[in-house]
Order: C-alpha cells, then structure tokens, then sequence
C-alpha cells in the first residue's frame, strides 16, 4: 500500500492530499529515511512524521485497505 494511503486509513493523518503534502515536504520519514507517498509500506516500518515541533514515531502492525474508525490504532504501534 501507498504510504500516503497508510497514513489516511490508518488514520494518522486525516486526508490523503494532507499525507501526499507530508511526504512531499519531508516531513514524513520510513525507517530514518526520506520517502515520497509513493513508498510501499510492509509490515515492520517505523514511519517518523514531523508536525511542527511534535514529532510521531510509529511502528506498522497492520496493512489493510480498509479499516473501521475504531479499527485503525490497531494498524500501528507507537513507538516512545
């Protein structure tokens, strides 16, 4: 899957264009490297991504392409 899809169905980011707009500015991160939306995520990713001063480190759990609202956490795992 798509990370820019990933990131609207698992939820972390609420719109695909919102996610495409991330990876274009190198916000977003796949195992400590740079990626673009078009980047396949498998399962095992740790996915970083930047909002301002916060910063997500998530690990992916799950690929699915379709999951219910209380679904999605289940796609990922924090990571501290």
């Amino acid at each position: 899957m798509r990370l820019d899809k990933y990131l609207k169905v698992s939820r972390l980011i609420k719109r695909r264009s919102v996610a495409n707009e991330a990876c274009d500015g190198e916000r977003v991160s796949v195992n400590g490297r740079q990626v673009k939306a078009s980047y396949q995520v498998k399962v095992g990713d740790v996915i970083e991504i930047s909002f301002g001063q916060r910063c997500l480190k998530v690990e992916v759990t799950q690929v699915s392409e379709t999951v219910s609202k209380a679904e999605a956490p289940a796609m990922y795992r924090e990571i501290e």
